[in-house]
């Protein structure tokens, strides 16, 4: 991602944000005794991650053919990040207040990062838009 190339760039480093937030929503889920939420924080946290590789895949396609296809799959990706990022965010607040102590940092972090990766991802999409 440090590299000298326009993808990966902020699209996918945004989009493992996300995944890393849901990790900590799953993890406070996981101390609440929600199945369900759990579920949920997995399935994000894969989506996202999967997110990452498809947001370079399209950036990388766009710069080797700016057309009109490519440009919609660069503002695509972005907006389906900033969607599950939100959902992260308020999974991640269902979850603190069900628990107390310190996991509760856990979860106040998750919704933290999710809610910046949205707002990231958002702006990415218009600025690719």
């Amino acid at each position: 991602m440090g590299a000298r190339t326009p993808a990966p760039a902020s699209g996918a480093a945004t989009a493992l944000t996300g995944a890393l937030a849901a990790a900590l929503t799953e993890l406070a889920a996981r101390f609440a005794d929600d199945e369900p939420a759990v579920a949920r924080a997995a399935d994000l946290r894969t989506r996202l991650s999967e997110l990452a590789d498809e947001d370079a895949a399209a950036y990388a396609a766009f710069m080797a053919d700016r057309n009109a296809e490519t440009r919609m799959r660069i503002v695509a990706v972005p907006h389906e990040i900033a969607a599950r990022a939100d959902e992260v965010a308020a999974l991640a607040e269902a979850m603190q207040q069900r628990l107390r102590g310190a996991v509760v940092g856990d979860a106040e972090a998750a919704e933290e990062l999710a809610r910046a990766a949205g707002r990231v991802a958002r702006r990415l999409a218009d600025l690719n838009a």
